[in-house]
Parts: C-alpha cells; structure tokens; sequence
C-alpha cells in the first residue's frame, strides 16, 4: 500500500448554481476522494465570492478547500473528475509540506493568548482650545 500524503485541494465551482448543486458537487468530491483510499481531515467552505477576472464569463464562484489524506495514486483519478466536471471552473492541488504539518500541530496544541491589559496613554497633541 502506498504511503498516505496530506494534500490540500481549493476548488472553485460555478456560484451561479442552486445550493443542492453546489453541495452535491461537494459530496461527489468527497467520494472520490474516499473511494480511492483516501480520508478528509477538513473541509472548508469558503462561500461564494466575486472573482479578480471572469472564468468561462463566470464572475462569480464558491470556493471549497479541502485538506486529505490520500496515498499519491489518488490525485490522478480526482483531478480527472475535476476537468470533466462542467461545475468546476478552476482546481489546484498541493501536497502540503512537513514544516506546515508541523506548525498546524503546533498552532493547534499551542494555548490561547491571554488577554493583556493595555494602559491608557495621553493623547500625542492636545486639542486646541477655542479662545478666539
């Protein structure tokens, strides 16, 4: 068996259709994703957002990132399903690298701040008085 990757994958699919659409090209995603041996870690749904340039003379997309775990022979199959869905408007796939692994981990068991006082200061210049 082939060793398992972290992987991070953004897809941006056509904002211009019905929520059950946008959803089950989501799931369809998943499913390949798990189909061929692999497990998603997180799934983050972005929203629908204005794009920086039209794409297929869409200028809206929802952008979906996904972040798996998959053996390599995994990301043929899915970036195939990628090109021949007609939702997708564009794709990138990354596998993430072991210093981000490491700062995720750390980020994660790391303690939150504590809130710290802040004194108040005197203002830098002083208002000007009307004695005109």
């Amino acid at each position: 068996m082939d060793k398992q990757r972290m992987y991070e994958s953004t897809v941006i699919i056509n904002a211009s259709l019905e929520d059950a659409q946008v959803e089950a090209a989501i799931a369809r995603i998943a499913d390949i994703i798990t189909k061929h041996g692999g497990t998603i870690t997180e799934l983050n749904k972005g929203g629908r957002k204005r794009l920086a340039y039209p794409i297929n003379k869409k200028s809206n997309g929802f952008y979906v990132n996904f972040e798996f775990n998959a053996p390599p022979a995994a990301i043929g199959p899915l970036e195939r399903s990628y090109q021949l869905d007609e939702m997708i408007l564009r794709y990138l796939t990354v596998q993430v690298d072991k210093k981000a692994i490491e700062a995720k981990k750390a980020a994660v068991a790391a303690p939150p701040p504590e809130a710290v006082e802040v004194s108040k200061r005197e203002p830098l210049f002083s208002e000007p008085s009307e004695q005109a």
